[in-house]
């Protein structure tokens, strides 16, 4: 089974915890873990912006990521949302294990 981490930023601590907590509810993620007050700076629409965001870390399996990457896009603030999946290539067997344990399986 390949396990996945998903950066996702957004800009408030409520819609962080939002789509955190539906995540982990809907076991579609192990845990989501919120790092608050990154500054990012980016283009957008032509022009260079600089704002604070609060990055989600989602901790999953590989075959959740559309169901995953969907739910964010329908409840996510932006019109773009950043949603990038890596793949880890190793971990401490037995939190893959408890990953795998929390998060349902798709048939």
């Amino acid at each position: 089974m390949k396990h996945i981490i998903i950066l996702c930023t957004t800009n408030s601590f409520d819609s962080a915890e939002t789509l955190a907590h539906y995540l982990v509810k809907e076991k579609l993620a192990a845990c989501v873990n919120i790092i608050p007050k990154i500054y990012s700076i980016y283009s957008w629409q032509n022009k260079i912006e600089k704002d604070e965001e609060f990055l989600m870390v989602i901790k999953t399996k590989q075959e959740l990521f559309n169901q995953i990457k969907d739910k964010i896009i329908l409840l996510h603030p932006y019109d773009v949302p950043e949603i990038i999946a890596v793949d880890i290539t190793k971990g401490a067997e037995d939190y893959l294990n408890w990953i795998s344990k929390n998060t349902k399986t798709l048939h």
